[in-house]
């Protein structure tokens, strides 16, 4: 664990180099007044004509000088967590964490959504900085470059979640992505199983499913195996698409006997397109998944998953922003453990 001093407060944002509104009109090609008036949303402007004022802004990390001043100045006590999306619960679980800990500290919680586009986080955490949110929570650990260097410029404490960074360069509360499906995949392989396949979200801006997949091909690798051409099959996370990718996967010749999910919507989507198919699982397949998740649990059979630190996380994100806005002493990279949990849905494969 990284422990830190407290950081500066007062002008960590000052800059004598930062652009300015003339420096956004020359970029866009429009008046300071047009920049005002799409900044701050106090006239009417052609939609073409705002979003290039939004783009330049960007570009050039600008945020009015007038809200800077504010927010160097005043605190909001407002925390911004900014997620992937609303519709995985797992997100929810760990914001309801973290806003029940803020809660009792006096501060609250702003939340939104960026659908996987790091392109929107960015912008999504530029307009929080201008409504004076004080600090912010991520998940994972990819993201535009540029993000860094606006909170940086702007004095915005950040931890990233659900990952820890091994080069230790970003504050981050996590667990190891990796090394949980190595054990969940060491787990399948030590009942037998040597045809595995993979249910998986897209990795492009996504770590965690990129850890995820690793872990399972660095234990297959050990063993002297691979994931055979098709048998690695991606979708969003949901239970339809995960029904759906589930189907293709099982449409391959010489099926696997073992299905590593990603997570529990995978793993639970994946056992509905066994049921539909006529496949028992798990005498004729075997399926995990990660999270440990009641959707898990209270299937028929169990779900074998990984209990992850769903809670931990929120919890102790909101206890370190805490810590930084008050300038008092934190542990800028947290590493949690995980469990595997075994249930019915895993056994050893069927005869050949």
């Amino acid at each position: 664990m990284k422990s830190v001093a407290p950081e500066p407060r007062g002008s960590a944002g000052e800059s004598a180099g930062r652009s300015g509104a003339k420096h956004v009109a020359q970029l866009a090609g429009v008046s300071t007044a047009t920049v005002s008036r799409v900044l701050n949303n106090t006239g009417p402007v052609d939609p073409a004509t705002r979003q290039r004022v939004l783009d330049a802004a960007a570009k050039l990390r600008y945020v009015p000088h007038g809200a800077a001043r504010a927010l160097r100045s005043h605190r909001s006590r407002m925390v911004g967590a900014i997620v992937p999306s609303f519709d995985y619960a797992l997100y929810a679980r760990t914001t309801s964490a973290l806003q029940r800990r803020l809660d009792e500290h006096g501060y609250s919680l702003v939340l939104a959504e960026h659908h996987y586009d790091l392109a929107a986080e960015l912008r999504i955490a530029g307009q929080l900085v201008q409504h004076g949110v004080d600090a912010f929570v991520f998940v994972g650990l990819d993201h535009e470059q540029a993000l860094f260097s606006l909170l940086q410029d702007y004095g915005r404490p950040y931890v990233l979640t659900w990952g820890v960074d091994p080069l230790g360069r970003h504050p981050s509360i996590g667990f190891d992505n990796r090394a949980a499906t190595h054990a969940m995949a060491r787990h399948l392989l030590a009942l037998g199983h040597r045809r595995i396949g993979l249910l998986s979200a897209p990795v492009e801006g996504n770590d965690r499913a990129r850890a995820r997949g690793e872990g399972l091909r660095a234990a297959l690798a050990e063993a002297g195996l691979t994931i055979a051409p098709g048998h690695a099959q991606y979708a969003p996370i949901s239970l339809q698409a995960a029904d759906e990718a589930m189907t293709r996967l099982l449409a391959q010749p010489e099926r696997p006997t073992a299905v590593l999910a990603t997570n529990d919507v995978f793993a639970v989507g994946g056992m509905l397109a066994c049921r539909r198919l006529g496949l028992r699982i798990p005498q004729d397949l075997s399926i995990s998944g990660v999270d440990n998740t009641d959707l898990g649990a209270t299937q028929t059979p169990g779900l074998t998953s990984l209990r992850t630190p769903i809670i931990e996380i929120g919890a102790a994100a909101a206890e370190q922003l805490i810590a930084r806005l008050e300038g008092r002493p934190y542990e800028a990279l947290q590493t949690f453990g995980f469990e595997l949990v075994e249930r019915a849905s895993t056994a050893p494969p069927p005869p050949s």
